[in-house]
């Protein structure tokens, strides 16, 4: 039988997952290719003074039985089961999240509490007029208050727009079911808390992530696959609307495959088609990214704070997150008796903050986290910054209009499938674009292709 030649363009966990599935197949001849020199994108994990930490939280966690599947293949039993405390951090307080309303309560105080009461019944009695915006949605759930106090700040620190001009669709696809009347319940304990993005507890691997993504790396060499490390992908070539190959950054000749999977950003991606349409190229100009900025910092000390991660809504710290990897597991820093803090800030391609030199940024972060009095005033040894160029697909108001003729269009096209968070332009977690992964590769396996939709 003559082999499928099958590329995939990316090594994150959806270009590896859908790998993984093929390179089962032994008709199946894949060839995956990796901008980087290691395989996990965002996922990954890096060594860092002597231990170990990932490109931010990782938490694993599905319901899907096929992704929980593929991972516990690849990590066998190499991974722990960590309990799950993330908090928000809003005026030098710690707060549950999800709101837990009595814990709530005792640290606004009763008059803020009260407001924040009034202004959820405001919105039963008299609801706020819904034009698919963040901000109308949230304070029909919550009320204005709570919007303010716990919505507001870091969706607009980590999107850079404002929350009246960020879709409802971040919304639906980040609070989802949990509402104001779901806080009180669990409060009052007569309903148990199923937001799915909340689980008490996750799977974390015992060298870190990029554990995960580095052994389904190995299981794709070892059959018949093979990884291209440090090769971009320029352009995917398209003739009559069939995906034909793929060109390499400072090759010549092009390589011809049956089919190709591309997790490269989606704008990208479409910017290099042949003749594209006038109406094309317009909507193409409206979807942007959002980058990242994570500063590593190394704490003379072990007893910071007691959570995986905190989610920063003080407006008066740029900061938007901040991961403790000392409250992980301890396979991470072995006998190592620091703290490493990564403190994450988002920012556009064009921002000061994203062209200035990296001395100050790590100035930048150690004068936010002693200001926010989180490091305890233990001593701040060293720092290290990582960029993260288009981590985020920004979900501007209406940005669905955008996105749906360049699906289409995209799903014209045969024997091209785009997935993962920057591939289908959607704020993917790790267990989603695995998901995305698995369904491409069932597509080269029974037919079918385009644009894929992973819940």
């Amino acid at each position: 039988m003559t082999k499928k030649r099958i590329a995939i363009i990316g090594a994150g966990p959806a270009g590896l997952a859908a790998a993984y599935e093929l390179s089962t197949n032994p008709n199946n001849e894949i060839t995956l290719y990796e901008m980087s020199d290691v395989p996990g994108g965002m996922c990954k994990t890096i060594k860092l003074w002597d231990c170990l930490v990932d490109i931010g939280p990782h938490r694993f966690f599905s319901y899907n039985l096929r992704v929980n599947k593929l991972w516990l293949q690849a990590a066998q039993k190499d991974y722990k089961m960590v309990n799950r405390l993330t908090r928000i951090f809003y005026k030098n307080k710690f707060f549950f999240y999800p709101i837990a309303a009595f814990d709530a309560l005792k640290k606004v105080g009763v008059f803020t509490a009260a407001i924040c009461a009034l202004s959820y019944l405001k919105e039963k009695i008299a609801p706020i007029k819904q034009d698919g915006s963040f901000k109308t949605w949230t304070i029909s759930r919550f009320g204005k208050k709570l919007y303010t106090m716990f919505f507001k700040t870091y969706s607009e620190k980590l999107w850079g727009i404002k929350c009246s001009q960020l879709d409802d669709d971040f919304a639906r696809q980040r609070i989802k079911k949990l509402s104001m009347s779901e806080v009180i319940l669990n409060a009052l304990k007569l309903k148990k808390n199923q937001h799915k993005t909340l689980a008490d507890k996750f799977a974390y691997p015992k060298e870190g992530a990029g554990l995960i993504y580095r052994r389904m790396a190995e299981y794709i060499q070892n059959h018949n696959g093979k990884i291209l490390y440090n090769t971009s992908v320029k352009k995917v070539i398209v003739e009559n609307g069939v995906a034909l190959g793929v060109e390499i950054e400072g090759r010549q000749r092009p390589r011809f495959f049956d089919e190709i999977i591309s997790t490269m950003p989606f704008t990208d991606l479409i910017r290099q088609l042949p003749n594209l349409p006038a109406e094309i190229i317009a909507h193409l100009e409206n979807l942007k990214y959002r980058n990242s900025i994570i500063v590593y910092l190394k704490v003379e000390g072990t007893k910071l704070f007691d959570d995986n991660w905190l989610y920063v809504h003080s407006p008066d710290l740029m900061m938007g997150r901040i991961t403790n990897f000392r409250n992980w597991i301890p396979e991470l820093y072995g006998k190592n008796k620091i703290t490493i803090l990564a403190l994450e800030y988002w920012c556009n391609e064009n921002d000061a903050f994203w062209n200035m030199p990296e001395q100050d940024i790590i100035n930048t972060a150690k004068a936010e986290i002693q200001k926010s009095g989180l490091s305890k005033n233990y001593p701040i040894i060293d720092g290290y910054v990582y960029k993260v160029s288009r981590s985020y697909p920004t979900y501007h108001k209406g940005y669905k209009k955008d996105l749906k003729p360049l699906q289409n269009y995209l799903d014209s096209i045969s024997n091209l499938q785009c997935i993962g968070r920057n591939g289908a332009f959607k704020y993917n977690n790790q267990d989603h674009s695995l998901l995305m992964g698995i369904l491409a590769a069932e597509n080269i396996k029974w037919g079918g292709g385009g644009y894929i939709k992973a819940a």
